[in-house]
């Protein structure tokens, strides 16, 4: 059993960065990808980007994509999320989920993703 627990949410200034983190737990963690998700009120929750854990190989949302990074220390089993030029639309609760295996889509839906954090609200500040 995974115990995903994501920090590093806030408030922050229009073009502001945060650095977000996900923290895994358990005897055995060797997850297929990583993924950070993100839901804003009264909207579905959408792909934002998924690194693989041995590889290293990252995708981003393209909404994102140049303003965001995502990384991952696998001795520390976590996964960070550096988030740079933040704008109004990127206010939203973000998860992390981890992967399992390499079976279904490319990563990018939230079904392809079996452990889940609590998630941590971004909110920026126009």
């Amino acid at each position: 059993q995974v115990l995903l627990v994501e920090s590093g949410g806030g408030l922050v200034q229009a073009g502001g960065s945060l650095r977000l983190s996900c923290a895994a737990s358990g005897r055995t963690f060797s997850p297929y990808a990583m993924g950070w998700f993100r839901q804003a009120p009264g909207k579905e929750r959408e792909f934002v980007a998924r690194i693989r854990w041995i590889s290293g190989m990252t995708s981003y949302a393209d909404s994102v994509k140049g303003r965001f990074t995502i990384s991952r220390d696998n001795a520390k089993k976590t996964v960070y999320l550096e988030m740079n030029s933040l704008k109004p639309e990127d206010t939203a609760v973000y998860y992390c989920a981890a992967r399992s295996s390499s079976y279904g889509g490319l990563g990018v839906a939230t079904y392809e993703y079996g452990s889940w954090g609590q998630g941590t609200q971004v909110t920026e500040l126009s």
